[in-house]
């Protein structure tokens, strides 16, 4: 179970409390999104296939691990805040369409980085321009939803904790897009020879949240200390 999206958050209030059509819609898409991963499902006839199978499932299994990722984003999001505004439900179509864009650069890369596929310099600097454009388009268009809700902090009563959560997924998707447009940057500069590199600069993502996550928390931490303490 994923903690904090399908069980309630410790320090934020849903406001979504049931699914609504747009969600259900939303995870129509998504689940859509997991068939155009799917790997072969006819039978190996020989061993040497089902080795290609076993690393075919390989690259299966990271892209559908990105996929849940980006699914509890989503549901974390419509669960802590149940807007259903026309500005929302704009942004979260252009969101689902992005999705589709990407699942196709997604696969292809994994099933290269797997399947031990040689191509060449130039088409490798596609791959990544193509993948990061989609990845970053995803982080832009959550981190627009979380300014949308944002803009609605007052007349969604958020309290001061929730507003400082509100901006560090803010902060947090702003981070993601800048990575993937250096990513872009590197794929189109580097020489031939070091344009891997450009791939290799998302381990960024976790060195981000190993930096940020523990001065986030403390604020948390410390805004909730402060709301006990203070006058009811």
């Amino acid at each position: 179970m994923i903690r904090g999206v399908l069980t309630p958050e410790e320090n934020f209030e849903w406001r979504g409390k049931e699914s609504t059509r747009l969600e259900n819609f939303s995870d129509a898409v998504f689940a859509f999104a997991v068939t155009l991963l799917v790997v072969s499902l006819e039978v190996p006839r020989n061993f040497r296939e089902l080795l290609d199978a076993l690393r075919g499932f390989v690259a299966f299994a990271a892209c559908f691990a990105i996929l849940v990722t980006v699914w509890s984003t989503h549901c974390k999001f419509f669960r802590r805040y149940g807007l259903q505004t026309s500005h929302a439900v704009f942004l979260n179509s252009v969101l689902l369409f992005c999705l589709l864009f990407y699942i196709y650069p997604l696969k292809f890369l994994f099933v290269l980085m797997f399947s031990g596929t040689q191509i060449s310099a130039s088409e490798v600097r596609l791959l990544l321009v193509i993948y990061g454009a989609g990845y970053a388009a995803l982080a832009l268009l959550f981190a627009l939803l979380y300014r949308h809700a944002w803009a609605l902090r007052d007349q969604l009563h958020l309290n001061p904790v929730e507003r400082l959560l509100t901006r560090q997924s803010l902060t947090h998707n702003f981070a993601m897009l800048s990575i993937a447009v250096v990513s872009m940057l590197l794929a189109v500069t580097l020489p031939a020879a070091a344009v891997a590199y450009a791939g290799l600069f998302y381990f960024a993502i976790p060195l981000y949240f190993a930096i940020v996550g523990r001065p986030f928390g403390r604020r948390v931490a410390e805004l909730k200390a402060r709301e006990g303490s203070a006058p009811r």
